[in-house]
């Protein structure tokens, strides 16, 4: 009599064994943020390049436009997304212990949101004409 299953693939399946399909995801996401980042990383690095000068007040006038503000905020954003995932597939791969896998992530996504946090508040100081020295 023949196996009803084709393939040992087709019994993991069967057996809940299978892709959870969650690292299809993961991995699409990887590479948005990471074409995005680069896409915006291009336009950053580009309009500073057509600047007149880098003193702060150049940077500053510049950011503090909306077409530029904008944007920065979402490299910011694509950037550390992008980061946070790419640590987290490290962690989950070299880090064994089930607790000490759950404190590293929870240390990562603490640290970038922080830092994103900072970053971006940095840059709304800048859009919205604060801190002026």
């Amino acid at each position: 009599m023949a196996s009803k299953f084709n393939s040992a693939s087709d019994m993991k399946k069967a057996r809940g064994l299978g892709s959870a399909k969650s690292g299809v995801h993961h991995w699409w996401m990887q590479r948005v943020t990471a074409g995005g980042a680069m896409i915006l990383l291009v336009w950053f690095v580009a309009s500073l390049v057509l600047l007149p000068s880098l003193d702060r007040a150049t940077v500053a006038g510049w950011l503090a436009s909306p077409f530029t503000a904008v944007p920065m905020l979402l490299l910011i954003l694509a950037v550390f997304w992008h980061a946070r995932l790419g640590v987290q597939v490290m962690l989950e791969d070299y880090v064994h212990s089930e607790s000490g896998r759950l404190f590293s992530l929870l240390a990562l996504n603490f640290f970038i949101f922080a830092v994103a946090a900072v970053a971006a508040f940095s840059v709304l100081i800048l859009a919205f004409g604060g801190a002026r020295a």
